[in-house]
């Protein structure tokens, strides 16, 4: 009976792998269309080396903005070499004053890694709605565990860098402030949802470009 089991396991184990399980690499063919398993792979014979490498990361992102911060992501889109194998990477940064909103990313947990300056990051649990966050500083790492609304603000005096890393080639993205106030949803159904006034609706509505 554990013999069966075991192989029961074992082939659950071997269905739910990426593609790396099988094979190498599978860059993706970003001309053909996304899937829940990942982009198509690239004919091997078609690779190189320069499939595995992106310099993105390296250069400042530009931080004139609302948030008054940049991220520069190395997801697959980007850096297709990373299709198939549960990983991808970003660049933060943030000016005086900068912040990566509240916001979620619904198919990777993600790493944060402060490289300069001081940031503050949280996440709020979906079980109790606790909030854990801290002050971190060069060095300092931070969890954001999967699918849990989370935040990053620079705390310090000065510009603020970090970086994070995702199990997913396609962690995905929704900022909740975008997602009630950047589109067409009703300023009725927002003010319902959220139980905010119809004046403060229609202000960040028209802040991030909303209608409604």
């Amino acid at each position: 009976m554990l013999h069966i089991l075991f192989f029961f396991f074992f082939l659950a184990f071997v269905s739910s792998s990426s593609n790396a399980m099988v094979n190498d690499f599978c860059v993706a063919d970003l001309k053909l269309p996304d899937s829940p398993a990942g982009y198509p792979c690239v004919p091997p014979a078609m690779v190189t080396a320069d499939d595995f490498v992106f310099s993105g990361l390296g250069v400042a992102g530009n931080t004139t903005s609302i948030i008054n911060a940049a991220v520069t992501p190395a997801f697959v889109a980007q850096f297709p070499g990373v299709n198939g194998l549960g990983l991808s990477l970003a660049r933060l940064d943030l000016a005086k004053g900068g912040v990566i909103p509240m916001h979620t990313h619904p198919a990777a947990s993600e790493i944060l890694l402060v490289v300069h300056g001081c940031i503050t990051a949280g996440f709020i649990s979906s079980s109790a709605n606790t909030v854990y966050v801290r002050t971190l500083k060069k060095g300092d790492i931070m969890i954001f565990p999967q699918g849990l609304l989370h935040f990053q603000v620079n705390s310090g005096a000065d510009g603020a860098l970090g970086f994070v890393s995702f199990n997913s080639p396609n962690p995905g993205l929704q900022i909740t402030d975008f997602a009630l106030f950047a589109n067409n949803l009703s300023s009725q159904l927002v003010e319902q949802t959220t139980f905010l006034d119809d004046a403060t609706v229609k202000r960040l509505k028209g802040i991030l470009g909303g209608t409604g």
